[in-house]
């Protein structure tokens, strides 16, 4: 939830480099402060015949504040990093605007780079040289990593701060909608209602004429006969935008709840086959994941530097392909992903009933490599989801909400495992009350996953018509392509500092 509040405070008070700056210096003292609970060898209990007593309530204490720490520092680091990243480059200049549509490919392949290295590198050293040096390397890492960001500082490019909270706009909208509910919004022409000027045009590509489903919200435009003062056409644009976006991370949130699979069900599943290479060493279920890294790293080149040209020369598209297309094809690579580990479970549990492998602990004759597939095909459907939901969410929110904007990403994933965790919760209660077999169960040798897999199989496909459906009436914000000719084009590329 941090994000959310993170977000807000950069569009609505600080900008986004002062709350990055301030956020970046709370994670570290949160991560310096981990580093030390865990390296003092005082603060680790004593154990003995397997057994390890609770220790003191000061370690522990200073233990979970530090996580807490944390979190408040990454509530206003990771929403408006990747924001100050993509507000670098112009959009009134089209050699950079072609870049910009590279700019989250790539942002998001460091970010797989990284948690490649985690999952791979800083877990070995954690579990065999000591968490100590386990969290001091990343905590080394991340103040090194400020030292470069802000040596970039004279040259950053900065959005000017908003004098009022961006967010008042909806709200009075919405008020104002509702209080106007039984009035009819007059069909002659609208007038916008700004006394500042308007700095950009559109193109010919924003659906102009395309009729929005949130029509609805015009009501808060009408001035006779309102008990209350008549919002602006782009206030009530602005809200309509946000409703759209609001209906598109509806319809992503069971794609969200494949994703998580990931990190639960499919190590489930891992654990009980043969994890064996070799004659001594065994895989860990859970590094498994580092595929979906992998098929993501593996990817985003071949995407960026291939997949987008070809598209583009069809298309004409700079993207290549549009924001929601991007979208919708990660959602058809997850339906397969999911059908490929229904395939496999039914293999599973094949070899379970010919080798009668039914007890809790019971290791099931089947390669975990089986597992592989569905692994890489979450991989590959990430890098049209994952990112493309970012740069989706940055591009479609308004300009001064983007940072909040930014955080519907996070939001749906985390949203996406609560669901996860509530959905199999409610699914193993009902199946379990008259006596049936569980689909999950402790005992995974002994339960029904297949049908959980089927289940969310159906539910995808169901999603993907809604989904279909959003894409069909969602109407993409407007676009600038030229700046007034009343204003001066050097003052619009003018770097403002947000302080």
């Amino acid at each position: 939830m941090t994000p959310i509040i993170g977000a807000y405070i950069a569009d609505a008070y600080l900008g986004r480099y002062w709350t990055f700056t301030i956020s970046s210096l709370i994670y570290v003292m949160g991560m310096i402060l981990l580093t030390i609970v865990v390296s003092i060898k005082s603060f680790k209990p004593s154990c003995s015949n397997g057994t390890c007593n609770d220790g003191s309530k000061l370690p522990i204490a200073m233990f979970y504040g530090s996580l807490y720490i944390i979190a408040l520092g990454a509530g206003g680091t990771k929403p408006n990093i990747s924001t100050l990243g993509a507000d670098q480059f112009d959009e009134f200049d089209a050699h950079e605007k072609e870049l910009k549509v590279s700019f989250f490919n790539w942002w998001m392949f460091c970010a797989f780079l990284g948690s490649l290295f985690a999952t791979l590198g800083l877990v070995y050293i954690q579990e065999n040289l000591g968490w100590g040096l386990g969290y001091g390397i990343p905590t080394a890492g991340l103040i090194l990593s400020l030292m470069v960001f802000y040596l970039g500082t004279p040259i950053y490019r900065h959005k000017p701060k908003n004098i009022k909270s961006p967010a008042s706009d909806i709200v009075k909208v919405v008020f104002t909608t509702i209080a106007n509910w039984k009035l009819e919004v007059p069909t002659e022409s609208r007038q916008f209602h700004e006394v500042q000027p308007q700095y950009s045009i559109t193109n010919g590509q924003t659906q102009e004429n395309k009729p929005s489903i949130f029509r609805f919200l015009d009501k808060a435009i009408i001035q006779e006969g309102s008990s209350r003062l008549p919002c602006t056409e782009a206030q009530v644009e602005k809200t309509k935008q946000i409703c759209g976006m609001i209906l598109i991370w509806l319809v992503l949130l069971i794609p969200s709840i494949i994703w998580a699979q990931i990190n639960t069900l499919f190590v489930k599943q891992g654990t009980t086959l043969d994890r064996h290479i070799g004659t001594h060493f065994q895989v860990p279920a859970a590094s498994l994941g580092s595929f979906v890294t992998l098929s993501m790293l593996i990817t985003v080149p071949f995407y960026d530097r291939y997949f987008v040209p070809l598209m583009r020369t069809k298309t004409g598209n700079p993207r290549g392909i549009t924001l929601l297309q991007r979208l919708g094809i990660g959602c058809i690579i997850q339906i397969t992903a999911i059908a490929v580990a229904y395939f496999v479970e039914m293999q599973r549990m094949h070899v379970i009933r010919m080798y009668h492998v039914t007890e809790k602990n019971g290791l099931v004759p089947m390669s975990i490599f089986w597992l592989l597939p569905q692994y890489a095909l979450i991989g590959v459907a990430d890098v049209f989801n994952s990112i493309g939901l970012l740069e989706f969410f940055y591009d479609q929110s308004p300009h001064d909400l983007q940072s909040l904007g930014t955080t519907f990403f996070t939001s749906s994933i985390g949203v996406g495992n609560f669901m996860n965790s509530l959905l199999v919760t409610l699914i193993d209660k009902m199946i379990g009350k008259n006596g049936g077999k569980s689909w999950i169960g402790n005992n995974l040798n002994d339960c029904h996953l297949d049908y959980y897999y089927l289940f969310l199989f159906v539910l995808a496909i169901f999603n993907m018509g809604a989904f279909w459906w959003a894409s069909s009436v969602y109407v993409y914000k407007k676009e600038a392509t030229m700046v007034q000719k009343d204003v001066n084009y050097a003052q619009m590329d003018e770097k403002i500092v947000d302080a």
